[in-house]
Parts: C-alpha cells; sequence; structure tokens
C-alpha cells in the first residue's frame, strides 16, 4: 500500500494569542501528529527530558549542525542557541507522519525557504486590545514588558501575510474548528490522493 508523505504545519502566534493553548488540544485531538522536538544549547530545567522536551546539545555540536545543513531554522535566543533538527524532520515526513512546529514568524521564514511545502499558520488575536487584555491577566509580567510584546505582536502581524493560512482566535472551539479544517484539507489535497482516483481508473468494469 502505498504511504503518503507526511505533512509539516508551522503554527506561529504573538504571544498571549493562545497558541500553545490550541497546540496542545489539536495533539490531543490527532494523537499520530509529531510535535517537533528542539535543540537547545541551554541546560535541562528540573523535569525536562533529553528527546522529550528538547535534544540536549554542546554549542559546538550546535553550530557543528548549522554549518553542515542540518537545521531547518534556528535562532540565539537570551545567550543560548534554539533551532530545528532536519534530520529528525526529514525523517518523520518519510515516514509518512505530520509534524506540527511552534516557532516564531522567523523560524517560519526559514522553514518555508528550506521546505516550500510546508503549511505555514498565524493566529492573531481578535483585536490588539484583547491581547492586552490577555497579557494582563497572565500576571507574570511588568507592565513594561508587556507594552514591548505589544510592539513585538504589530511587527509580528505585519509578516502574517506571508503564512498560508491565518486563524483569529476569538474564541478557542471555533480557532481549533478552523485548525482541523487546515489540516483535512491538507490531507484532501489532488497531489495526496490521485493515486486512489488512479487506481478507480484502472479497474475493469465489466460491459
Amino acid at each position: 500500500m502505498r504511504r503518503n508523505k507526511g505533512d509539516i504545519f508551522v503554527i506561529s502566534a504573538p504571544s498571549g494569542t493562545g497558541k500553545t493553548t490550541l497546540i496542545r488540544i489539536l495533539m490531543s485531538r490527532f494523537p499520530e501528529m509529531v510535535f517537533s522536538v528542539s535543540c537547545t544549547t541551554r541546560p535541562p530545567r528540573p523535569g525536562e527530558l533529553h528527546g522529550r522536551d528538547y535534544f540536549f546539545i554542546t554549542e559546538t555540536e550546535f553550530k557543528n549542525m548549522v554549518e553542515h545543513g542540518e537545521m531547518l531554522e534556528w535562532a540565539k535566543v537570551h545567550g543560548h542557541y534554539y533551532g530545528t533538527p532536519l534530520p529528525f524532520i526529514k525523517e518523520k515526513l518519510a515516514a509518512g507522519k505530520d509534524i506540527i512546529l511552534d516557532i516564531d514568524v522567523q523560524g517560519a521564514r526559514q522553514v518555508k525557504e528550506k521546505l516550500p511545502e510546508a503549511i505555514l499558520i498565524f493566529i492573531i488575536p481578535p483585536s490588539l486590545k484583547e491581547l492586552k487584555k490577555r497579557l494582563l491577566k497572565r500576571s507574570t509580567e511588568s507592565l513594561e514588558i508587556i507594552a514591548k510584546r505589544l510592539k513585538v505582536a504589530q511587527k509580528e502581524i505585519k509578516m502574517a501575510k506571508e503564512f498560508d493560512f491565518i486563524v483569529v482566535n476569538t474564541e478557542i472551539k471555533t480557532a481549533l474548528k478552523e485548525l482541523e479544517c487546515i489540516i483535512f484539507a491538507t490531507k484532501a489535497k489532488t497531489i495526496k490522493r490521485w493515486h486512489l482516483a488512479e487506481k478507480l481508473l484502472e479497474e475493469m468494469l465489466p460491459v
């Protein structure tokens, strides 16, 4: 039986939009999907496991992977390197597994350059006023940091035009439904199912 190559779904969003919650629920509804595990040079935090939360590697190992083209996308954040290992992605896709990447807009752009077939999904809040309200509700950051996040959000939203789909997270239930529809539509593309039509054409019908 023919096995289709898997699809890669890249999900990006401004901080506070509800992306993490949506991805968590989405993964529970599509348990066969694989959540991409990133590489990082930062030390593990309590409770984190190598291969489950991150691939914890040295800075030398990370730079070697970059030099050899083994990073699908990468960035340096707060003094540590983070990146998506390309061999891991290729292995899962070749096995017919669908993958979800939770990365920022810059990373999404890098992925699209290397894997044009990747499906880029950008999640936005219904308004910046609502986004500010959600960030304040967290009660984990100062007003100064929230103001910076809102400025970054506006810059990220400008890049949404580079994405294949935009989902507005006004309500979790509705946004989740749209994400599911995107996945189902991707799986039903002609390039994915033409072999089924060909099989029908090969059937000999009695005259």
